[in-house]
């Protein structure tokens, strides 16, 4: 697939997201897919995202799980310009928050950490943990230069499966895919 199908596809696939007429019913069954996956987990540090373009929103849910734990705790994104990758920024409820240069929301002056397990969002997903983000590489730019590598958890919603996507070079896998139909697979159990 060349760019300018994968543009098109991206296009395609947040169309569609933006038009699910459940979608409000969608997001309350991932929610509670995500808060059932994450129960098992060990991690004690997640980086996540704050949503756009209709893109499911985790937050509540690592919120919840965060409560569980006070040595639990949750980074937004925040980018470094210099590398085109992507730094976690502790977040909870209610943190200063400022926009960032593409205006969206990030923790304002909170403290830098290194997630063991990131949420990521999700496009539209392949075969063998092929993700479909926006096309700017921060992610696999960060998946790259972390180390070590955290486990990954795509997030996104089923509408968004694409079997015949295939990897480019500087893709790097998802260990995992949650959708609102349940995990549609996990690398480590």
């Amino acid at each position: 697939m060349d760019l300018n199908d994968r543009v098109a596809l991206r296009r395609k696939l947040i169309a569609q997201r933006l038009d699910l007429p459940n979608r409000l019913e969608l997001a309350a069954d991932l929610q509670q897919v995500l808060r059932v996956w994450l129960a098992r987990r060990q991690e004690l540090t997640i980086g996540a995202y704050w949503p756009i373009k209709g893109e499911f929103d985790p937050l509540p849910a690592l919120y919840r799980w965060s409560e569980a734990d006070p040595r639990r705790r949750i980074g937004l994104p925040v980018v470094d310009k210099s590398l085109g990758t992507l730094k976690f920024h502790v977040w909870y409820p209610g943190c200063p928050m400022e926009e960032d240069a593409y205006d969206i929301p990030k923790p304002k002056d909170t403290e830098v950490f290194e997630p063991q397990l990131l949420i990521v969002p999700c496009v539209g997903y392949g075969p063998e943990g092929l993700r479909l983000g926006y096309g700017g590489g921060f992610m696999d730019r960060t998946l790259a230069a972390l180390t070590p590598r955290p486990a990954t958890a795509g997030v996104g919603y089923a509408h968004g499966f694409q079997p015949m996507l295939r990897a480019e070079p500087q893709d790097v896998p998802l260990d995992a895919m949650i959708t609102e139909e349940g995990v549609v697979w996990d690398a480590h159990g």
